[in-house]
């Protein structure tokens, strides 16, 4: 099962080191070796989200995530993404920002972090937005029952998790942006901070309020579909299935590329503390993100979430402290290793959490059989 799984991560990350070692020396293998781990280790948490989206399409779709998707992540995310930073930001073309991160790897590197605030604002409101609404909403498993309880009844007011979020964003405008500002002496970045914060929520917004429209449809065509199996089989008939579920899937498959994107915010800049070579960045954070897709499928396939209902809640905690941090690195910087630690910490808690639940529940009910 885990060969079958991980193999392609396992043939691509053979490929791409000897591609590495081969094309550029040592020095490259060993760059894109550091840059995958950095990778999966940001990006666990994606994994734990992933799956319990991904768990709700069929097998074709799943094997779209891992084969399309990763092509969207790797090229567009990891190679195109960087890019793209860069020529909007000097404003030139796509091949002359190009021809500077090869030619002038010092000066690409300072139009990245100038466009930093703009990708941090995006990032954090889009992750923020999808923290707000898990915590806000009332589930019947509660990992923090001294904090789920009193947010899910706060969460019966309408678009509180927008209007949290809209002050998070104003608050950081006004002061890490302009703090940036003050103390740097560069260019207010405030007026960029809101509207690609603005952005992100709008991106969240759309692309989350259509998959949930159409996993909504979905259930009410599964419904209808089962009702007419019944009849069809109390009469001998049978009936055809309708493709509704190709537009639910395709949401679903949307709103997960939003989602990765967002993820890898952080993974692409922290890249950056560690090389400024784009093919090599490229290169070991695709490498990375393949894991993550594989093991967003293993645990979809394995039934981890069901077996490890805490899991979720912490990923999910992950996601609200990742947020927060990248409205805080508008000013300030704060280590990879760090960011990377809280969502490790967050997961392992909810992890044991899980695994106390089990125990407990197999004595109660061992107690309750004796009984």
């Amino acid at each position: 099962m885990v060969l079958k799984t991980f193999g392609w991560s396992f043939a691509i990350t053979a490929l791409g080191l000897a591609f590495a070692a081969w094309q550029w020396g040592w020095e490259a293998f060993g760059i894109v070796l550091i840059l995958s781990v950095l990778e999966i280790s940001l990006s666990f948490d994606n994994a734990v989200v992933n799956a319990g989206i991904l768990k709700k399409m069929n097998a074709f779709w799943q094997k779209i995530f891992l084969t399309i998707g990763v092509l969207i992540a790797v090229f567009g995310m990891r190679l195109v993404f960087p890019v793209a930073i860069v020529a909007i930001s000097a404003k030139v073309g796509p091949i002359e920002a190009v021809n500077l991160a090869l030619d002038e790897p010092a000066k690409y590197e300072a139009l990245v972090t100038d466009a930093h605030p703009a990708i941090a604002a995006f990032g954090g409101m889009f992750l923020l937005m999808i923290f707000l609404d898990f915590i806000f909403e009332d589930r019947d498993i509660k990992w923090l029952h001294w904090l789920e309880r009193p947010l899910a009844k706060l969460g019966k007011v309408d678009m509180l998790s927008v209007c949290i979020a809209l002050i998070a964003l104003l608050v950081t405008a006004m002061t890490f942006a302009t703090e940036a500002h003050t103390s740097t002496g560069h260019a207010d970045k405030s007026a960029t901070v809101l509207l690609a914060g603005v952005a992100g929520l709008i991106t969240y917004l759309i692309v989350g309020g259509l998959s949930s429209y159409f996993e909504d449809k979905l259930e009410e065509e599964e419904e209808r579909e089962h009702e007419e199996e019944e009849k069809a089989k109390a009469e001998g008939k049978q009936v055809s299935a309708v493709g509704l579920a190709g537009k639910a899937a395709f949401f679903l498959f949307l709103y997960l590329e939003v989602l990765d994107a967002s993820f890898s915010f952080d993974g692409v800049i922290g890249a950056f503390a560690i090389t400024n070579h784009i093919f090599w960045m490229a290169l070991g954070l695709g490498i990375g993100a393949m894991y993550v897709r594989s093991l967003t499928v293993y645990l979809v396939r394995e039934g981890t979430l069901d077996d490890y209902v805490y899991l979720e809640h912490g990923a999910h905690y992950a996601i609200g402290a990742l947020a927060l941090i990248l409205l805080v690195t508008i000013q300030h910087e704060i280590s990879e290793v760090i960011t990377g630690l809280i969502g490790v910490v967050l997961i392992a808690a909810s992890f044991w959490s899980s695994v106390r639940r089990n125990k407990r529940m197999e004595l109660e009910e061992a107690a309750t059989a004796k009984a």
